[in-house]
This record gives structure tokens, sequence and C-alpha cells, in this order.
């Protein structure tokens, strides 16, 4: 009998297992799925640290978060409609996140007395009445596998591996997606393969016959479109689009990309990324250190060519020394911090904003440097071309601070043609630009712009533009190596004040206040702007206002912050960290911050941060 369809505004869905059990690429395909099917979506893969954890343990478990809706999607939503969990440990590890009357569906054959004392479960949940408040669909899903496969010349272990197929088979069928993008997939990566690409393949279809013929679901579920504007959409992580918007950049401005990179967690997709759009003029260097990486970023501004480095906090620190040397250079260098969460090696698949005040002041001497900040995975394209301009117009370094849930959380984008971005102009000194006193032609490396303060930004081998570059301080205007007092007061206030000039080209603080009638401003930076989007829209729906701005720069803050911060009786500041932010906020502008924190590795649930704006409003 088939199962009669009922239609839902929104899914969430989380897909948990050991790390070997593929539950990355299932999120994945399933959100590839609903990409195409037109859904809004957002996405929150959340994964350990170790390579391979031990199997069955709760440090070994990853999971996969995926929210879907006919509507606009802000986050990965605050709990699961529906767990799919492959083993004890995955159920363990999530249950506390299931609200009552969820659907939870269990692989069985893992539910053994073993597995479950390695998570101590005494008895197995799925009997012992724990899970009776829940829809669950106790599924043989690794025999059910096996059995399907039973004609394919594989060991037992292999096609045991094919069971996040069965499990993806059958949730496509539960949910009415295709396959036929993951059909295409499959034969693109295990084309090479036959035997696991017909294992996969069957694996997948055997979970949408399961789905057909079982009488465990006594529903399919549908979830609609949602309503966007006509354009060329694909699904992309933030990591992505930041390496997508620094390739843009230099192509607008005309100049070649160079990337210095050392390996780090969760930055290191943006290296993968670019290594393979050499096309585009873009040259990957993986480099032994962090502390190299930086060097031959710089090295390569000096040279004419946009640098790059990315990292994430603990390579920001080894970057410090030679971001310093930028500043004293006064060339364009582009950091791409990638936050996660610390000290030392911390949390290194976990998420947090806690660099902030690294990336300000974690320098030698008087040190600014531009900071610019994403809100979102797509917003990772505009703020890698913003943060190119900057670095190129103001030959200044720029620091991104993305975080963890950024980089690898996904969302649809819509594909800009390239001819509306704006052009980023880039104007290489060729010739001297000054007289010595007998009227000789000269080349002076710090006679400034004088609306952007930048020096000028010479290839080096052009005749006539010699010049001395290092780390001691230079004299203005001539760049000769100077200690004279009053110099080097004046040198660190240009600096300072190159930095505070980019403002004038910075759009101002924008506050999202339809009513016009809230007191309360919710402040944000970086990734906590879809949770705080969230919440407000639900305290809004009750008929409470409240008031909502973004900060997407963060030095210099835009011209018009404390005009925002003064018009509110209250203003709460939601962070990733233990209130960064809202220290340069009271000490800039005297205002009196209300800070609500968490470092706990994950972004702020929506529910969370309406009942703290709620008490804000009502306080």
């Amino acid at each position: 009998m088939t199962s009669p369809t009922l239609k839902l505004a929104r899914v969430v869905i989380r897909f948990a297992g050991d790390s070997g059990d593929g539950m990355q690429l299932t999120g994945d395909r399933f959100t590839t799925d609903a990409a195409l099917l037109g859904n809004d979506l957002s996405t929150l893969p959340n994964f350990p640290a170790e390579i391979r954890a031990p199997q069955g343990t709760l440090p070994g478990v990853s999971s996969f978060q995926l929210h879907f809706a006919d509507h606009d999607v802000l986050t990965p939503g605050d709990e699961p409609d529906v767990l799919v969990a492959m083993n004890p440990a995955a159920l363990r590890a999530n249950l506390a996140d299931v609200p009552r009357g969820a659907t939870i569906i269990v692989n069985t054959d893992e539910f053994t007395k073993r597995n479950l004392a390695k998570v101590g479960y005494v008895t197995s949940p799925i009997d012992d009445g724990t899970l009776e408040s829940y829809h669950v669909h106790a599924v043989a899903l690794t025999s059910i596998t096996v059995e399907a496969l039973a004609a394919h010349a594989l060991t037992r272990k292999d096609k045991e591996r094919a069971k996040n197929m069965f499990a993806l088979g059958l949730l496509s069928w539960l949910y009415t997606r295709p396959i036929e993008s993951t059909e295409r997939f499959l034969t693109a990566k295990f084309g090479s393969q036959p035997d696991l690409l017909a294992a996969n393949l069957t694996a997948l279809r055997a979970g949408v016959n399961y789905g057909e013929t079982t009488e465990d679901f006594a529903h399919r579920y549908e979830v609609g479109p949602a309503p966007m504007a006509p354009g060329l959409y694909r699904n992309i992580t933030g990591n992505v689009a930041l390496s997508y918007g620094l390739v843009t950049a230099a192509h607008r401005a005309g100049i070649p990309l160079v990337l210095g990179a050392y390996p780090i967690t969760p930055a290191s997709d943006i290296l993968h990324t670019l290594s393979g759009l050499k096309r585009f003029g873009v040259t990957t260097i993986q480099a032994e250190d962090e502390i190299a990486g930086v060097g031959a970023a710089l090295g390569a501004s000096f040279g004419g060519a946009l640098g790059v480095t990315t990292t994430s906090g603990p390579g920001l620190a080894l970057k410090a020394e030679t971001i310093g040397l930028a500043v004293s250079l006064e060339l364009p260098l582009v950091i791409c911090d990638i936050q996660r969460g610390g000290p030392s090696t911390g949390l290194p698949t976990k998420t947090e904003q806690a660099d902030l005040l690294q990336a300000m002041f974690g320098r030698n001497g008087e040190s600014p440097v531009a900071v610019v900040a994403p809100q979102s995975p797509t917003d990772c394209f505009g703020i890698a071309f913003e943060a190119v301009r900057i670095a190129t117009t103001y030959r200044t370094p720029v620091i991104i601070l993305s975080d963890g849930y950024l980089a690898n959380g996904s969302e649809p984008w819509s594909i800009p043609s390239i001819d509306s971005l704006p052009d980023i102009a880039v104007e290489f000194t060729t010739e001297p630009n000054s007289e010595d006193s007998q009227g000789n032609p000269v080349f002076h490396p710090y006679q400034r712009d004088p609306d952007t303060l930048a020096r000028p930004w010479a290839v080096p081998g052009t005749a006539g533009l010699e010049h001395r570059i290092g780390g001691i301080e230079k004299a203005n205007i001539t760049g000769t190596i100077s200690y004279e007092p009053d110099n080097h007061d004046l040198m660190t206030r240009l600096r300072a004040a190159k930095i505070e000039g980019i403002a004038t080209s910075i759009a101002p603080l924008e506050v999202d206040d339809p009513s016009g009638e809230a007191d309360v401003l919710v402040l944000g930076w970086g990734s906590t702007y879809g949770p705080i989007k969230a919440a407000i829209r639900e305290l809004r729906r009750q008929g409470i206002p409240v008031a909502q701005a973004h900060l997407r720069h963060l030095n210099p803050f835009p011209s018009n912050t404390a005009e925002v911060l003064g018009a509110y009786r209250r203003v709460v500041l939601p962070e990733m960290n233990l209130g960064q932010l809202a220290l340069l906020l009271r000490a800039r502008y005297l205002v009196d911050i209300q800070s609500h924190t968490a470092v706990r590795g994950l972004p702020f649930s929506s529910s969370e941060l309406e009942e703290a704006i709620q008490k804000a409003v009502i306080s």
C-alpha cells in the first residue's frame, strides 16, 4: 500500500554515526537534492577532530544536520525533527537534542551488548522504554544492506560500508527526494571502480525500495520549494564562497592571486579549492609552516600580486610578526582566520568567535589592521571581495574573521554575473613621483595619496623606483631608515589614521527596526546573524518590537555606530566568546552593552537568544 504524502513547511534532519559511517557524505548528498528541488536550507556539519576515534565511542560520533524549508531559512535548526542514529553512541550523543514526539530511525544491527556497553547503556534503549516518547523506527540497516548486496563480489566489510547509501535512499523516499543526482555523483566518484559503484547504487535504490514496501512508515512527506528571486543558484559552503570571492576580486583588480598557506582545520578547504583554480591566475603554495605561508603571501604582494594567507587561531598567533611587517611596509595582504575553539589546539573542528581581540591587537607596537567578518556562508563571497578592495585601496593587511560554523555550513547562493560586480582599481606606480633639490626625478615610497593615505605600490624591478623595505621604521615620504622620535610618532599616527579613514568608504550600519517602536537593539557580528534574526523574527511574530543591526566591519567600525548604539535604551550583544566586541564597544562609545555569551563549540540556538532578548525587553 502506498503511504499518503503530507506537506510540511520545514524539516530538520540530523544524520549521526561513527566517523567512518559516511554521515558527512550522506548529509551533503541529501542537501544537494534539497537544493535542486528549490528548498531554502542551512546545514551544520559536526565531526570529531580525530582522524578516526575508537569505533562506537562517544568521541567518535560524527553528525550532519540539515534544515530545509519552503521559506527563508536562517539557521540549521535548534533541534532535529528526525534523528538517524547508526549506532548506540550516535543515539546517546544526540538524544538530548531531540524533542519529545520527534522521529528516530535506529540501526538495530549495531545495538549489540558490546556497543551498548561502550557508551554506558546497561540495556538497549530501543527496548527499555527510554525512547517511548518518540516515534521510533527500528531498522536493521546493516544487515538489510548486506542482504541487498548478496550478489556483489565484495567483502562483508565493504558491503556494510554502503549502509549510509541505504539510509540516504530511505530518507530520500520518506521526504520525496529524487535520487538521480546522487546516482550521477556516485558514477563520477566510483566510475573507475565498477564493483564499488554498483554496490553503492544498489544500496541507494534498496533504501528507496525498502521505504516503498515496508509498512513501518504511515506517511511520506513533501517540502515545497521556497520563493527565491530568479537566477542561477548553487549550494555553497562558506570556505568555497570565500575562495571564489578572493579569485573574483583578484580578477576584477587585474592582478594574480598568490596563496601562501599551511593546512589547518577548519581553513584547509580554502587551500584545496584555490589549488584547483590555477587557470584563473591563482598560485597556491603549501608552505612548511604558518610563518612561511604568510611570508610567501607578503612577498607576493611586494611583487605586485594579491597576497593571501589562510589559517585559524593558533596560526594567526604565529603569523603575527609578519603581519606587523606588512603594517610597516604598508602593502596589501589578506589574512583569512577561520576561527575555532581555543586556546592552543582547543577544539579544532568546533566553532567560536574568540579571535577578535587577537585580530585587533595581537601584534607588537601600534599595529592597526582592517578587520571584517562575514555573516553567512554566502556572505563569505562578498566579504572576501570587500577585504581585497580595502587591502588594495589602502595598502594594508585585512583580517577576515570567519569561523568553523560558516566555513563548513552551506546554503543556496545566487551566482552573481561578473559584470554586476564592482571593479577594484589597482594602480601601480611606474614613474618617479617627486624631484630632488636639483630637479632630478626621484621616487618617494611614502608619499601618500591625500584621500586614502595609501603609499605608492611599486613593482620591484621598475627602473627608477628602487627603494628600501624592511621592518625598521621609515622616514615619512622618503622611506629612509629613521630613528627620529617625532618621525616615529608621525608615522604611527598616519598608519592609524589610514585605517580609521576606511570608514568613509564603507556603508553605514543598517538597523532593521520596521515598527520604529523598539527600545532594545540586538547587535551581532559574524556568524551570529542567522540565530539572532531567527529569534527576532519569532519575537516580532509575538508582537514584541526588537531592532537588529549586524557589524561586518569591525575595524574601523561604520561611521554611524555611535549614533545607532545611542538610539536604544538597551543594546544586547550575543557573542561566541566571553564578550570581546562588547569590551571594544564599551571602551570606544561608553555604551553599557549587555553581553550574552557562550563558548560551547556550537552556534547559538534561536530559542536561547529569543529567551535572552525577551528578558532584556521586559527588564
